[in-house]
């Protein structure tokens, strides 16, 4: 199941902040329609740390509904309190998600045992399927490749969200996980590379932009056909690195509200609007990856 490309979804909001649940509906219609393989639900894309947890439960659960199956549903349940990711996994269970994003406790800064202890209580709680999710420039701790082969030996702890951006890490855990354990890039920048090395897909932030190119390369990289990936990916480096020029996701944010898929660019302060200095190189992006703006929001109000 986690192979391909996987979307780290945003969470559209209206000028108050509040859920803006028709643009929601509208995203994940454009990812069904674009050949996405799976969506990740209230991750660090999706703003899940400034969103209520009952709220969360709420955007998950219509996500669910209206996804029907049709490709897998996976939500972040993680949390830096390990009785408090117990509960949230509790709760998150009961909906019809296929299974989790479980990250790095975050600012406690934990010793590598700890981070055994903290993972493998949360998988206790529940059958469905975990991704460890390790991005130390958010969190502040490194899952080092060793504790990683030390977890993957639970039962339901079956892959991870590698954000390093470091292809020696994975080829580190290629060598100390079994061939069946999911490696997934979290770093869109070197994503192809670290398909092209073995890896079996990317959860991405540039497919909530470009969902059918990042399939395709995710396509081409994990079959091995390095001259074509390597093209399709040139084109896509632009959004790679822009949608990063501020904080994640305030440049997606921007570019979805351009594209004519949400309503509104808004997100939940601390963070705010993407600044007009940085408009024009995310439009330059966006071009080299040919997603057209102006026709795009044209379809769609047509």
């Amino acid at each position: 199941m986690f192979k391909g490309s996987w979307v780290a979804l945003v969470t559209p909001m209206d000028q108050q902040g509040n859920i803006d649940y028709i643009s929601l509906e509208q995203l994940v219609s454009f990812h069904l329609e674009n050949d996405t393989d799976g969506l990740v639900i209230m991750g660090t894309t999706g703003e899940a740390s400034t969103i209520a947890f009952a709220d969360q439960l709420k955007v998950i659960d219509k996500v669910c509904q209206q996804v029907k199956g049709k490709i897998p549903v996976i939500a972040g349940n993680g949390s830096n309190s390990t009785s408090d990711a117990i509960e949230r996994t509790k709760a998150l269970d009961k909906l019809a998600i296929d299974g989790f994003l479980t990250v790095t406790p975050f600012y406690n800064k934990p010793m590598q045992h700890g981070m055994v202890l903290h993972f493998n209580a949360i998988a206790a709680v529940t059958d469905k399927p975990i991704l460890l999710y390790n991005v130390p420039g958010r969190t502040g701790i490194d899952l080092q490749a060793q504790t990683v082969a030390t977890l993957s030996k639970t039962t339901n702890i079956v892959g991870i969200k590698e954000a390093t951006g470091s292809i020696n890490r994975l080829v580190e855990l290629k060598s100390l996980c079994s061939n069946d354990f999911a490696l997934l890039s979290g770093d869109d920048e070197t994503s192809a590379e670290f398909m092209l090395q073995g890896g079996h897909g990317v959860i991405s932030v540039t497919a909530n932009i470009a969902p059918k190119q990042m399939a395709k390369l995710c396509q081409l990289a994990t079959t091995n056909q390095a001259d074509a990936a390597y093209a399709l990916d040139k084109t896509l480096q632009g959004l790679h690195r822009q949608l990063f020029i501020e904080a994640n996701p305030i440049p997606t944010k921007w570019a979805l509200h351009k594209m004519g898929l949400i309503h509104s660019d808004m997100l939940r302060l601390p963070l705010t609007p993407l600044e007009p200095i940085h408009a024009a190189v995310i439009e330059q992006a966006l071009n080299l990856a040919d997603i057209q703006l102006e026709h795009l929001i044209n379809t769609r109000s047509s």
